[in-house]
């Protein structure tokens, strides 16, 4: 293990489970010698990525904070998509999520997530967590807008040699391409159903997608009507504040 992928390596085993880490600990769980991980946390820490706990552990660093906040303020899927997410949810007038993901290299990552009035719903789905990528609408919606090359690409290590399946998943791709929205239920959260549609920017590189999140047994005929509606006017709208972005 050498460079960035050392330090990488380091860094991606402070998770929720364990957030705090001794030297030896992260030696033993890398296999790495102890001597190396020890000059690789003292970099990090040097530079505020990693900083000292309690009884030699250490945690995650001021950086990160950091690193955040330039996200939010640059990122301009958050810029252009933040405000429009508040209001997105207040529109729905139930108890729902509001989601705002969208694909960075091979992963699906919640980029803004909106609660309507405290909404109390056990959903996966908040700022800055990862995502499953060929499950949930949320995602769903986003592969369905890909170019064939990169959707190979992404969905190889997923279905393996499974040719059925592999054919299965992209007749659904297909399918969600042609509606403009995706409808799953308890892919990701049980007892929750969500409808996405895709957002682009081609010219800023970006993949994404809204998404409505509410309880199964609260869901009509009329309400996911409507969530549709809305959905996809808030798409356009979000769309069209990317391509002001980008001039």
């Amino acid at each position: 293990m050498s460079g960035l992928s050392r330090f990488l390596s380091v860094l991606r085993c402070f998770d929720e489970t364990k957030s705090n880490w001794t030297v030896q600990e992260l030696a033993d769980r890398l296999e790495v010698p102890t001597s190396t991980i020890y000059r690789t946390v003292r970099e990090l820490s040097a530079h505020g990525f990693l900083e000292p706990s309690t009884e030699a552990h250490y945690r995650l660093g001021s950086a990160f904070v950091e690193f955040d906040r330039m996200i939010r303020v640059t990122d301009p899927l958050v810029q252009c998509g933040g405000p429009l997410m508040r209001d997105l949810a207040a529109e729905v007038g139930q108890p729902c999520v509001a989601v705002l993901a969208r694909l960075y290299g091979d992963r699906v990552i919640c980029a803004v997530d909106e609660r309507y009035n405290g909404a109390d719903l056990l959903t996966s789905y908040e700022r800055g967590r990862p995502m499953p990528l060929v499950r949930g609408a949320t995602s769903k919606a986003i592969l369905a807008q890909l170019p064939a090359r990169r959707l190979r690409k992404l969905l190889q290590p997923a279905f393996g040699s499974d040719a059925k399946k592999l054919a299965s998943f992209r007749t659904e791709l297909s399918n969600i391409r042609k509606s403009g929205y995706c409808i799953t239920e308890g892919e990701v959260d049980p007892e929750l159903r969500g409808v996405a549609v895709p957002v682009s920017s081609a010219a800023l590189g970006i993949s994404a997608s809204l998404s409505l999140i509410v309880r199964a047994n609260a869901m009509t005929e009329s309400l996911e009507r409507r969530m549709i509606l809305l959905l996809v006017s808030s798409a356009s709208m979000l769309a069209g504040s990317l391509g002001k972005a980008q001039d």
